[in-house]
């Protein structure tokens, strides 16, 4: 029994100890933020917003980092990062739960205590102009996530053993295709077709290709 209570007493310092460092790193980062003027922040805030409305191919943290500089602000790279991270986070998060201005205020007092009343009140403006914005654009892409393909191979064999697929001693074509899901997670499709399978395969690849070249 006491060397049962000794491990939950080291496990619960742990757990302490881990909570102690989310939360010093949250403060730490929000501090940095509440450093941000108001118009600083909020020229940061539309950066992301516009990035996550789809008007933007993404965020240029560069850019940010030079009006940071000129405006008097000196954040090393990875504090600017975080700021970054966490702001594209937030409004993600916002967006894809449909949260209104003031329930993104109650989550963000609720996650620190150390956000300025300014701050907020940026955040508070720009999410509820351009929320509604980015949880359209979110459910968009949801309809539309599709993977990307980024690599193809494949190779000749010969069936040693009969399935439904092809016959003893026959040829075959094996394809592998690694793709990006919308995630952004790289995965692998392999799939077998017969000769004759494979080619109506590349008679619709040409057919596609005579198409695209009309475009």
């Amino acid at each position: 029994d006491h060397w049962l209570w000794l491990q939950k007493y080291r496990g619960d310092l742990v757990i302490n100890e881990l909570l102690h460092f989310c939360i010093s790193g949250t403060n730490k980062l929000v501090d940095n933020i509440c450093r941000l003027s108001p118009d600083l922040l909020a020229e940061a805030c539309q950066h992301i917003l516009t990035y996550l409305q789809g008007q933007a191919r993404g965020v240029d943290s560069a850019e940010i980092s030079d009006r940071f500089q000129r405006a008097g602000v000196r954040l090393d790279h990875e504090a600017l990062q975080n700021i970054i991270r966490f702001l594209l986070i937030t409004f993600r998060s916002a967006g894809k739960n449909n949260l209104s201005g003031d329930d993104l205020v109650l989550r963000l007092e609720e996650g620190s205590n150390k956000w300025s009343k300014a701050s907020l009140q940026v955040l508070h403006s720009l999410w509820s102009e351009h929320g509604a914005l980015v949880h359209a654009q979110q459910q968009v892409q949801t309809m539309l996530s599709i993977g990307q393909l980024v690599d193809i191979q494949w190779k000749l064999g010969m069936a040693v053993s009969s399935d439904t697929c092809r016959s003893l001693n026959s040829p075959y074509v094996s394809l592998l295709l690694k793709i990006i899901e919308p995630s952004g997670q790289i995965c692998q499709r392999s799939f077998e077709m017969t000769i004759p399978q494979f080619q109506n395969f590349h008679k619709q690849f040409k057919e596609m290709a005579a198409v695209m070249e009309t475009v």
